[in-house]
């Protein structure tokens, strides 16, 4: 059981994987928002069970819902990759039945003495990608991660083929947004990234987003430049999907798309702000030299925090110290 956010909901997808192809004799239900429901299809012996949250499963009574509906599928083991509220309860329901059951350690502690701004505690925690197979191993089945077959790149389909146009080219995807501002690469400066970029005619660069607000700022990013395309708004959520599957490499901030792209494969590079790599959430199998961090010399108490949504005064302009030629160094370097 994981529910939400999109990027928790991808990171489980390696894992997954990895799992169903070590035990295979294993059945594996997934159980969150039906929104996620095409990052599990295609791994083999795994179904999805769709969480209804505003009407069948909603409130308490709804988790009782919950908990009927997926005792139906006679299930032996309950493993909660959430440890919320919701989660606890339904696991909590699947113990007192007798079902062996474990929940995922976020290391809360460690995260607060990482985050901190005094005495701070600076060290790498483990992936979330490790915890969640901590939870396995609890529920006896050890998951190594060291050999992950990913997906054959997607068929594209002919509406995506029509916008690309030509495809002999590199594609570069960008997602330049994120939940949170502090986690959020200058846009002027993302522009020089963009423009340097749209000058190699060997490369089409594809922009990343959704909602009216980031609409339009990727038609001003992709302004006057052949090679460059704003995808927002444009396809499907499956549709996406499969053109990332298909990109030589994703430009990301810490958000969901580089945990889409690196949970199918892709060669992915990410730009930290008020978060850091050390918390445990850099994108799956991606090298260390690819998560471009922000000057702890000069802004000491980075990470400020874990998810990007806290604050520090002083400390906005912290991913102006990651520069536009190291951004366009490590993209070069990662299609090579």
């Amino acid at each position: 059981m994981r529910l939400s956010a999109m990027g928790d909901v991808a990171m489980t997808v390696p894992v997954l994987r990895a799992f169903t192809v070590q035990h295979p004799e294993v059945k594996i239900t997934v159980i969150s928002r039906p929104f996620f429901r095409p990052f599990f299809d295609g791994i083999p012996s795994i179904s999805f069970f769709a969480f209804d949250e505003k009407e069948r499963h909603k409130g308490v009574v709804g988790l009782l819902r919950l908990f009927q509906d997926l005792k139906g599928l006679h299930i032996d083991a309950f493993a909660d990759l959430h440890n919320v509220l919701r989660s606890k309860i339904v696991r909590s329901l699947f113990a007192l039945s007798g079902k062996k059951v474990a929940s995922v350690n976020k290391g809360r502690a460690e995260k607060k003495a990482l985050t901190q701004a005094e005495n701070k505690v600076f060290n790498q925690l483990p992936t979330m990608f490790e915890r969640h197979t901590n939870v396995f191993s609890e529920l006896g089945f050890t998951v190594d991660l060291s050999h992950i077959v990913f997906p054959k790149k997607a068929v594209l389909d002919k509406e995506i083929s029509i916008i690309l146009g030509e495809n002999d080219k590199k594609l570069i995807g960008i997602a330049p947004f994120a939940q949170y501002n502090s986690k959020v690469y200058p846009l002027d400066l993302m522009q020089e990234v963009i423009n340097q970029l749209a000058e190699n005619t060997n490369y089409k660069i594809l922009l990343f987003g959704g909602g009216r607000k980031e609409i339009e700022i990727l038609d001003s990013l992709s302004a006057n430049k052949e090679n460059v395309i704003n995808m927002a708004g444009q396809l499907k959520f499956q549709q996406e999907l499969q053109l990332i599957n298909n990109l030589d490499v994703m430009l990301s901030m810490d958000s969901g798309n580089a945990h889409i792209a690196a949970m199918l494969g892709v060669k992915v590079i990410t730009l930290w702000g008020a978060t850091h790599p050390f918390a445990g959430f850099s994108p799956f199998n991606q090298p260390v030299e690819n998560a471009l961090v922000s000057d702890r010399k000069l802004f000491p108490k980075l990470p400020t925090s874990v998810y990007g949504n806290k604050k520090v005064e002083g400390y906005e302009d912290a991913m102006r110290t990651i520069t536009v030629d190291s951004i366009i160094k490590v993209l070069n370097a990662s299609k090579q």
